[in-house]
């Protein structure tokens, strides 16, 4: 017995078995993803739908409805930043590989988000130099992968 289980555990430390088991725990840990993120999506379009139910029927024409339409605004690019993340663990499913443009648009997306939101009477200027360089950087970064042909993995 202890031989048998011996040779069991060698064999499945083989390198092609502990690969398969590895990529087997992958998918599940994606789908398990998947699923949390459209929870996320979920409650993401409820509390947008909330925000906008209760601010536009509570709008008088003395309201400053700025604050209210960045507030909206930040909402709905929260939306559709978890519809990126979502298509980046689906993209993942799919194809096994980790989609850089997708993570670079991404990232654009939440910054342009932290952008619109922005409280400039509130921000340092070192702030909007820094988001001023990370745009810059995922700019040239997400025009690099497009220029750039795929490689071949053969």
């Amino acid at each position: 017995m202890r031989r048998s289980l011996w040779k069991s555990l060698r064999e499945g430390l083989r390198d092609d078995n502990f690969l398969g088991f590895l990529e087997r725990i992958e998918g599940w840990v994606s789908k398990i993803l998947s699923i949390m993120m459209l929870l996320v999506i979920f409650l993401s379009v409820f509390q947008l739908g909330r925000v906008l139910f209760v601010e536009l029927t509570s709008i008088s024409p003395n309201d400053n409805s700025t604050r209210v339409l960045f507030t909206i605004f930040g909402l709905f690019l929260n939306v559709l930043i978890a519809f990126e993340i979502l298509e980046n663990i689906t993209a993942y499913l799919k194809k096994h590989v980790i989609q850089v443009e997708l993570v670079i648009v991404t990232s654009l997306i939440a910054v342009a988000r932290k952008i619109i939101i922005l409280d400039l009477e509130k921000t340092a200027g070192l702030d909007l130099i820094a988001l001023a360089a990370a745009i810059l950087a995922l700019s040239v970064s997400y025009w690099l992968v497009r220029k750039v042909p795929p490689r071949n993995h053969h």
